[in-house]
């Protein structure tokens, strides 16, 4: 595929790598009205007791009306411990939780209070890791119908089910009890996979 408009994410879902893999061109939406109750400001991970969301406090600076690029994170709870606490139990002995940590501790724990260059940071850091190549750009306003893109900026959400793409089974900690989760946060297959997380992103297809 040629370019592809995505929503900014937390800690994004599979799914949305296997479409950065795949094209040529990257663009982030900025300018949207903010969507609530999607994979901005959430991510999910495998937990011992199942699927499990992560959620980041948000302010919204000017209502209803807030862009995406304008949301400020909220620190009237202290999410960052809940979340890293949550990703300890849920992936303290998994093979690769001890060499990611320290990294995503501070990723986690980073002052900045604008969600949206939170995410950026988070998202530059783990296409580094991972190996993905290529830049990401930015739109300049909004354009509900933008022409020449693969428009996936509703459609990747915890609302939604995945895209249609297969997603082969890889060894997560808690299946024997659950069985296998597709489509979690990145950090899932990261932790279990660590530097073949690139090789099952190729080994993805569509159906």
């Amino acid at each position: 595929m040629d370019k592809i408009l995505l929503s900014t994410a937390y800690f994004p879902p599979i799914e949305y790598f296997y479409f950065m893999l795949h094209a040529k061109s990257v663009d982030i939406e900025m300018h949207e009205t903010y969507v609530k109750q999607s994979f901005r400001n959430r991510c999910q991970i495998y937990s011992p007791n199942g699927l499990q969301a992560l959620t980041i406090p948000v302010h919204k600076t000017n209502g209803n009306h807030t862009t995406t690029s304008e949301i400020r994170i909220s620190d009237h709870a202290d999410w960052r411990t809940q979340h890293w606490r949550s990703l300890q139990t849920s992936y303290n002995s998994s093979a690769f939780f001890l060499y990611y940590k320290n990294e995503i501790w501070q990723l986690l724990h980073s002052t900045e209070t604008n969600l949206f260059n939170y995410n950026l940071n988070i998202l530059n850091y783990l296409m580094n890791e991972i190996g993905l190549k290529g830049s990401i750009g930015f739109t300049q306003e909004y354009i509900k119908l933008p022409e020449g893109y693969k428009d996936l900026r509703t459609s990747i959400s915890p609302k939604h089910k995945p895209l249609k793409l297969n997603f082969p089974d890889y060894y997560q900690v808690y299946s024997d009890k659950h069985g296998f989760i597709k489509n979690l946060s990145i950090l899932d297959l990261l932790f279990n996979e660590g530097p073949n997380t690139l090789n099952y992103l190729q080994s993805l297809s569509s159906i």
